[in-house]
């Protein structure tokens, strides 16, 4: 340890493992569950499929317009207070949302539970990089990352199964035994703030200029081929420009964009991240739709069906995470790429009548690619930044992932709106709905072939630091 910077007790690094682990398996679980019990608020709120896909982008978009500006606002005030403050919001909302009585006031509330996500994942994993050294880094990575899917695996099951037997709203209720639980353990037993930049200023300009960006440029991007949708992705454009503009000038910035112009690994990774997280994000939604609506299976068997992705790549995180301290994360994550690219490139077979066996050997081709992807190439990330910056490093990253996860979704739904138009998505015609689904894939796995090529020109992780960062 260097002079002065007392050693972190394993109590101490155990608590941040395991919260952050739990936030990570949170808001996944959460959305999973979401997704397989779209039919059945479908069927309780009758709208198209475009209206229904914003139960889902709802809360991605707020999550990427917010997970920069906090994962900075944690940097100087603490991200164990972040955190918290995360937690008890997400919790609070999901309460909202069960007790939604419009699919208007659902979005609402699922906007807000977006917030409170976009605080939770974009600290979590700067709470972990922040007590662990570089060389033990990649396995508790891996583990946070397998809590990820972990949720993604059981968030099909338990909410096929809690809407089959008690109806969608008991999807949002159980969030809030865990959500409460999870606030008990930060304040009780972690110990620490982890304010790297503490002191530095705030740039409230800088926070609320990237807010309207993601919100007009994502916004926009999910109303496209409409006219409000050109407008709005124009002035997130020329928002984002002044963005730049205005970080490259101000002292203090929400994001110091030489970690983009400098950094050739964390840009590289970042981007890799983003065109993954957009290749995959939508996979879920899609499937959903396809197995409920044409080939008619219960929420429960279309969520057995599902697990097969997430468990994959649950098994497999860990062990990648781990090997990434020791390989290179570029081969890892470039590897797991073309294999994500080669799942989504066999779903665009899909017809209605393709064996369910075929669908659940894509998904475990998908789960493998993602596995040897994602805990690797988040520890290139997280190992090539200052500690003063893990917590905007951590926010960075969970806003490539949130913003390809709603630019998945813009795909999907605008795929739908060519095909489908304004058309209530149970009463669709079966042949548009598989031409649409399998256009989605196409587009999808084309978008993760290119990927590749950014993976693969990251370069060597050059780690700046071997010391965790002071509580």
């Amino acid at each position: 340890m260097s002079p002065g910077q007392p050693s972190i007790d394993p109590s101490t690094r155990r608590a941040a493992i395991v919260v952050a682990t739990l936030g990570s398996f949170l808001t996944p679980f959460t959305a999973s569950a979401v997704n397989i019990a779209l039919p059945a608020i479908g069927r309780d709120f009758p709208v198209s499929a475009v209206t229904l896909g914003w139960v889902l982008t709802a809360a991605l978009l707020s999550a990427a317009a917010l997970v920069v500006p906090l994962g900075r606002l944690a940097d100087l005030r603490g991200r164990r207070r972040v955190f918290l403050a995360g937690v008890v919001v997400f919790t609070l909302a999901s309460l909202a949302a069960a007790l939604a009585q419009s699919v208007g006031q659902l979005i609402a509330a699922r906007a807000v539970q977006g917030m409170g996500a976009a605080a939770v994942f974009g600290t979590g994993v700067a709470i972990v990089t922040s007590v662990l050294p570089p060389g033990e880094r990649g396995r508790a990575l891996g583990l946070n990352v397998a809590a990820v899917y972990l949720g993604l695996s059981i968030g099909p099951f338990v909410g096929g199964w809690l809407t089959s037997a008690l109806g969608w709203r008991s999807v949002f209720i159980a969030n809030v035994p865990l959500g409460v639980l999870m606030a008990a353990l930060v304040m009780w037993w972690l110990r620490g703030e982890w304010a790297g930049a503490r002191g530095e200023r705030y740039d409230v300009f800088g926070a609320v200029l990237y807010v309207l960006t993601q919100v007009a440029l994502l916004g926009g991007l999910t109303r496209l081929p409409s006219a409000s949708g050109v407008w709005l992705v124009s002035a997130g454009v020329l928002g984002l420009v002044a963005f730049v503009w205005w970080e490259l000038r101000t002292p203090s910035p929400i994001l110091e964009m030489h970690l983009l112009r400098r950094n050739t690994v964390f840009a590289m990774s970042s981007l890799a991240a983003l065109i993954n997280y957009a290749a995959t994000s939508a996979v879920g939604f899609l499937l959903s739709l396809y197995l409920q609506y044409l080939r008619g299976l219960s929420p429960a068997t279309a969520g057995l069906v599902l697990l097969a992705q997430p468990v994959t790549m649950m098994l497999l995180s860990p062990f990648a995470g781990g090997l990434s301290d020791r390989v290179e994360p570029r081969v890892l994550a470039s590897a797991g790429m073309g294999l994500c690219a080669a799942g989504l490139a066999a779903l665009t077979a899909l017809g209605a009548d393709t064996p369910i066996p075929y669908v659940v050997g894509c998904l475990v081709l998908l789960g493998v690619g993602f596995g040897l992807f994602s805990s690797p190439n988040t520890n290139a990330v997280m190992g090539t930044v200052e500690q003063r910056q893990y917590g905007v490093a951590a926010g960075f990253l969970g806003a490539m992932r949130l913003t390809g996860q709603v630019l998945a979704m813009g795909v999907a739904m605008l795929v739908f709106a060519v095909y489908l138009g304004p058309t209530v998505v149970k009463a669709a015609p079966p042949d548009l709905l598989v031409k649409g689904t399998r256009t989605a894939f196409g587009l999808f796995a084309l978008l993760c072939a290119v990927g590749v090529f950014p993976s693969l020109a990251r370069g060597k992780v050059q780690r700046p630091s071997k010391r965790p960062s002071k509580p």
